[in-house]
């Protein structure tokens, strides 16, 4: 079993990471040209490191990575470096791969923290990052020249050639990075997503590939009021304290962006320019 971690700056957070992953035989981190100690703090936990420079062109980080890398086996787990599995999902993980033969990829169910809170409620999110190398891929979207994503696969599902089965256990994702970082992402997510919002052949490229309660979600009016209430009230957030009030919230605002920033670009009320 080989797990990718992606990394860019990460020196705050690979050393964990890397320690949750010792059940794994194979661990590269792809490094995105830091200038912190990201390298130095993962050789230091053994594991190899591979740099990636993006070209400005496709493939993007992930796809490159299933293209290029020459790796132990055929299962590739691609993981943050603000996350770890539980024990609980090592196994499954473990057992997934060895007796599920016709399997292209898995998704992971995640334990989200926000704001250095866990959230045990609320808006839930899975995802589809346990691969098959010669059963899965990252299709290109035609995102190159729409700001916010950069090297980045943006927010849509890999194209998978026979069945995704969701595992048992969570992928821990908690942020060790001030809450203005998840601000900072989000702005630019925001401007990719409305951007690809206008430009209706993409978007329908884009909707292909997003998961079934995605592609659900993209049609639903008043998102943002919708969002809150589904996640903070429906799903209970409202137990998770303030912390599920915050990231209710917070994710509200950002579809509210999305919303703003496409009728911006739709009504052309904007210097920027979005290629067609």
């Amino acid at each position: 079993m080989t797990v990718l971690v992606q990394t860019k700056n990460e020196q705050a957070a690979i050393g964990i990471c890397l320690e949750g992953l010792s059940a794994f035989d194979e661990v590269i981190v792809v490094d995105s040209n830091s200038t912190d100690r990201t390298v130095e703090v993962a050789l230091s936990h053994g594991a190899e490191v591979v740099n990636f420079t993006w070209n400005g062109e496709y493939p993007k980080k992930k796809q490159w990575q299933i293209e290029h890398l020459r790796t132990r086996h055929p299962w590739l787990l691609f993981i943050d470096a603000d996350e770890s599995p539980s024990a609980q999902l090592v196994d499954s993980i473990r057992n997934f791969v060895n007796s599920d033969p016709n399997a292209s990829a898995a998704q992971l169910r995640l334990e989200y923290h926000f704001a250095g809170r866990a959230l045990r409620r609320g808006h839930r999110v899975k995802k589809t990052v346990l691969l098959h190398r010669d059963r899965s891929r990252f299709e290109p979207i035609d995102d190159l020249n729409i700001p916010g994503m950069g090297e980045l696969e943006g927010h849509y599902q890999p194209t998978c050639d026979g069945p995704v089965v969701t595992l048992r256990g969570l992928l821990r994702h908690d942020d060790v990075d001030p809450v203005r970082t998840w601000f900072d992402r989000h702005n630019r997510y925001s401007d990719w997503e409305a951007a690809l919002r206008l430009q209706s052949e993409r978007r329908r490229g884009n909707r292909e590939q997003r998961s079934r309660q995605g592609r659900l979600f993209q049609r639903v009016p008043f998102k943002p009021l919708v969002f809150f209430v589904y996640s903070y009230v429906l799903r209970g957030g409202v137990l998770d304290g303030r912390a599920g009030f915050d990231y209710a919230f917070a994710l509200a605002s950002y579809y509210w962006q999305i919303g703003l920033k496409y009728r911006e670009l739709r009504d052309g009320r904007t210097s920027g320019e979005v290629a067609t």
